[in-house]
């Protein structure tokens, strides 16, 4: 009989935490540009500062949480998130913001790394002295990003009314990552090292890997682009109020909420290759329309159509990197290069939007979506044809012998115990 499933709430929080900071980017980088003596450039380059940060962190723990142990891996990064998110909203002096800012990317790194390396093995039987969830990691996905949707919307309807400053969105990532630390004592600890199993510290199916991994920098880099200047298209181009945007901005993460529910829903069954090839044409589709931009209407239909995408095609990503391997190397490598893009974007954004505007910005980055859909269907395929790996996690408990449980076929044959 199957284990009875249970939902990991820990590494939903965790997911949430960690992926906060790039939710909230346009209102971040919107303050630090009218807060602060900042051009809009360079609050972008803090924004891309901040997530660069993050990347690297995912990098340096991919195949290390293991050994360090999710509980407390997950405790520094939230303990690093608090620190530096929280210095730097209390502060105006810009060198401070800034050591902050990355301070506090590195620790939303390190907290997303260990939610989705432990968010790719729920699915997998724990061995004894190994605790871990029995349920689906795209439903785990899916429940992560709903979290971080709605408590980002929350936000967007809530720091606009809350006063001017650089400091709002930042205290609100720091107070986020205090309010999930009392939910790290249900990780699990250090676990045994991997070198008991041979061909344990291989990386499965390189090809489609690296594929992969080479791939989600572009993806991520050309959406994060236009979400970097969202803000700025709202309020310059199209003329509309800080609170509208705000609002504009939670209603398009409303619809990411329907959008991911729909993906939780729908599960499998269109398999991964469907939902990240049409998907991320239409996105591009709708990155163009955003940042053409010109009036309320055309504003609010770009970034609510691509808010209620772009969250259903990343939950399939993630799910896809996780098949590769249940360990969740390739889901934090994947992750982490998703980072880098995510980090050039606000940059890149800024660049493409003073340099041609941001009309011809939208074109580019449509364009480089719809070149990268290619590859990334190409992996989803391939990935769809195989079966998905089972690996046997290794503990130091010792096997035990069951002999007394069980009748055995003679005197001398025992039953150990394992899971899978």
């Amino acid at each position: 009989m199957s284990a009875p499933r249970t939902l990991p709430w820990p590494l939903v929080a965790l997911f949430t935490a960690g992926y906060l900071a790039p939710y909230l980017l346009p209102t971040t980088v919107g303050r630090l540009d009218s807060g602060l003596p900042l051009t809009a450039t360079q609050a972008g380059a803090v924004g891309s500062a901040l997530l660069l940060s993050s990347a690297t962190a995912g990098f340096l723990l991919a195949s290390r949480t293991d050994r360090i142990g999710a509980r407390r891996a997950a405790r520094t990064g939230l303990t690093l998130a608090a620190l530096g998110y929280g210095g730097a909203a209390l502060t105006g002096a810009v060198p401070a913001v800034v050591a902050g800012t990355v301070l506090g990317g590195f620790g939303s790194g390190t907290v997303t790394a260990v939610a989705v390396s432990g968010i790719a093995a729920v699915g997998i039987s724990p061995r004894e002295g190994v605790r871990a969830w029995r349920s689906d990691p795209h439903r785990v996905t899916t429940l992560g990003l709903l979290g971080v949707s709605a408590l980002a919307g929350a936000l967007y309807l809530t720091i606009p009314r809350l006063g001017p400053g650089h400091g709002l969105p930042l205290a609100a990532l720091a107070l986020t990552a205090l309010a999930v630390l009392p939910l790290t004592g249900r990780l699990p600890g250090r676990t045994a090292p991997a070198r008991a199993v041979t061909g344990y510290d291989r990386l499965p199916h390189r090809r489609s890997g690296l594929l992969l991994a080479a791939a989600m920098p572009f993806w991520s880099l050309a959406q994060n682009a236009l979400w970097g200047v969202s803000g700025r298209i709202g309020l310059g181009q199209a003329r509309l109020g800080e609170v509208t945007v705000g609002a504009v901005f939670a209603v398009a993460l409303g619809a990411g909420l329907l959008g991911v529910v729909g993906a939780g829903a729908l599960g499998p069954r269109l398999g991964r290759a469907v939902p990240i090839g049409a998907g991320t044409a239409l996105i591009a589709g709708c990155v163009m329309l955003s940042s053409a931009a010109t009036d309320l209407p055309a504003f609010a239909a770009g970034e609510i159509a691509w808010n209620l995408l772009y969250p259903v095609v990343l939950s399939y990503v993630i799910a896809l990197a996780a098949s590769l391997d249940p360990r969740g190397r390739w889901t934090v490598l994947v992750g982490s290069a998703s980072a880098l893009g995510t980090a050039a974007g606000p940059l890149t954004g800024s660049v493409l939007a003073a340099w041609a505007g941001f009309p011809a910005m939208g074109r580019v980055l449509g364009a480089v979506l719809l070149l990268i859909a290619v590859p990334m269907t190409a992996v989803a395929l391939r990935a769809g044809r195989r079966p998905l790996p089972v690996v046997d996690i290794p503990v130091e408990t010792p096997a035990v012998p069951a002999r007394r449980d069980y009748d055995t076929a003679s005197p001398n044959s025992y039953a150990s115990t394992s899971a899978r």
